[in-house]
């Protein structure tokens, strides 16, 4: 493992013309053909403008502060978000504080709201499925997070697919009991599942509906009322998702949704005091946050990724294929990303390096396979790769903090290493301080045993078709290794994220017959 190279994104072949990046996907429609809608997304642009707005006691409220944001794709104002500044957030503490301790329901009080929620996730999910309501929310990720059409329809999918997984008696089924038999006739243990109550939900741009409308229901259904805060730059899509979810019987006053920066957010958890407060995003704003909440935080922070490919070479063009969609898929703005590639030595005989590069040039600005970085400058990242190319080694102490730095775009590091290096690479991945996703690339059942055995990767896909990103919402999706770690997609990342356990013991009698007082103890 002394020879690296770094493969750095791709290059824009072509701008994109008006809405043309939409391609065949430019269907004619009205928003009064989606009865939730108060944007369409045809017509956002500089001469009309789309509006965001709060939500806060059940009541859509505008701001005496619009923040203008640019179309990531032409620089045009075409969107003004109501922002919420420090000297207006008293409306939401109280709104928070309204909310009891044991929650909104619970298996002791209005059961019937898990029914409730049953039947907007049923609701919901089958709106999604309309094709005009999923080419709706698909082409409103793409004005705000540039993503391919696919990418865009995935999420929508994924959620789609969620609500359906969760409507019915689903819901209910989170708060699901045990009992244990007791030490005396009349005695028994139960546990439950609790809610937290008041709650807070923080969630980044690059996913702008999956993220945030997941960990929001999975709040709702235990019986939390969250407060939700998206990225301002993509709160368009969650604010249109909550006028779905309302439109499908949500009650109003159930999610407040605000608009603010991140001090202003930070001093309403300060005052409002939420239980608990699932934050997604980076790594030094949850360390921060972890200690203004005295810990009561659960995390998805980010991740530097890895995979590992081993001895046996198999199927080059499609383990080439997936290194491509990981790494540069959604520009490489996602916390699965694919930032390092481990290659045997058996793979670096191969053409693997140079088809992964050919795939990468295929991408362009027209189809939006690639498209804008939105948080780094282009300057930075190249400064970043001309460091790591001075680097002979990885493992130095003096240069694996600068290798593993994480770039939040089209970048990733390749690598390859020897067969008796694998010590090497595992103590790589064992440094690292992000354990989210994870591939180990191989069909042989003692390379992949030796790997996932010493590895701690909450999400690790292993075998042949082995990825680091794509999760659907059938399996987990989180970090491991780390107590504060979230969740989401799956009923234990649900029960885990935004429910507690309590026990009752039941100890009704009778008493023995002819019972008294012993002595004392």
């Amino acid at each position: 493992m002394y020879r690296f190279v770094v493969c750095r994104g791709v290059t824009a072949k072509a701008r994109p013309k008006g809405l043309s990046w939409f391609g065949s996907f430019n269907l004619s429609r009205s928003i009064h053909s989606i009865p939730f809608a108060t944007v369409d997304v045809e017509e956002i642009s500089g001469s009309q403008p789309a509006e965001v707005h709060n939500l806060v006691q059940g009541k859509w409220k505008g701001s005496s502060s619009w923040n203008t944001l640019l179309d990531p794709l032409n620089g045009e104002p075409f969107i003004k978000v109501a922002e919420v500044d420090e000297a207006g957030i008293q409306p939401y503490v109280e709104s928070l504080s309204k909310c009891p301790k044991h929650g909104l329901h619970n298996p002791f009080k209005e059961p019937e709201r898990y029914l409730l929620f049953g039947d907007i996730s049923a609701k919901a999910g089958h709106m999604l499925s309309l094709p005009k309501v999923s080419d709706f929310f698909t082409r409103l990720i793409q004005r705000v997070a540039p993503k391919s059409y696919q990418q865009a329809l995935g999420e929508v999918q994924v959620t789609q697919k969620f609500l359906e997984n969760f409507s019915g008696d689903q819901v209910r089924f989170l708060a699901r009991s045990f009992g244990i038999p007791g030490n005396h006739l009349g005695q028994q243990s139960h546990g439950f599942r609790w809610p937290y109550g008041p709650v807070a939900i923080i969630t980044p741009f690059n996913f702008p509906l999956e993220i945030p409308a997941l960990q929001l229901m999975g709040a709702l259904y235990m019986g939390n009322k969250p407060i939700l805060k998206v990225d301002s730059k993509v709160s368009i899509v969650m604010e249109q998702m909550m006028r779905l979810l309302h439109y499908c019987g949500l009650p109003v006053d159930d999610v407040d949704f605000i608009n603010s920066d991140g001090k202003t957010m930070n001093k309403i958890l300060l005052e409002a005091n939420p239980r608990m407060t699932l934050f997604t995003g980076s790594s030094r704003v949850a360390d921060k946050l972890a200690v203004d909440l005295k810990g009561r935080i659960k995390l998805e922070d980010a991740g530097f990724d890895w995979k590992i490919l081993g001895p046996d070479v198999q199927e080059e063009d499609y383990v080439a294929w997936v290194c491509d969609q990981d790494a540069y898929a959604c520009s490489g703005q996602k916390c699965s990303a694919q930032s390092m590639l481990f290659m045997h030595e058996n793979w670096s005989r191969t053409s693997l390096v140079s088809k992964i590069r050919d795939l990468a040039e295929r991408r362009n600005l027209e189809d939006l396979t690639i498209g804008p970085v939105l948080t780094f400058t282009t300057e930075a990242m190249l400064e970043h790769m001309s460091k790591l190319l001075q680097i002979p080694e990885i493992l130095k102490k003096n240069t694996y903090e600068l290798v593993t730095r994480e770039i939040f775009g089209p970048f990733q590091i390749v690598t390859d290493y020897k067969r008796d290096q694998l010590p090497m690479v595992l103590d790589a991945v064992e440094r690292m301080h992000a354990h989210l996703t994870a591939a180990v690339v191989s069909n042989d059942p003692l390379f992949l045993q030796e790997v996932i055995g010493n590895t701690v990767n909450g999400t690790t896909y292993a075998g042949l078709r082995a990825r680091t990103t794509g999760a659907p919402q059938n399996h987990w999706f989180g970090p491991a290794g780390d107590p504060r770690g979230a969740g989401i997609g799956t009923p234990e990342a649900i029960k885990l994220v935004w429910s507690c356990h309590r026990e009752i013991i039941y100890d009704v009698g009778p008493l023995p017959r002819h019972w008294e007082i012993p002595p004392s103890t």
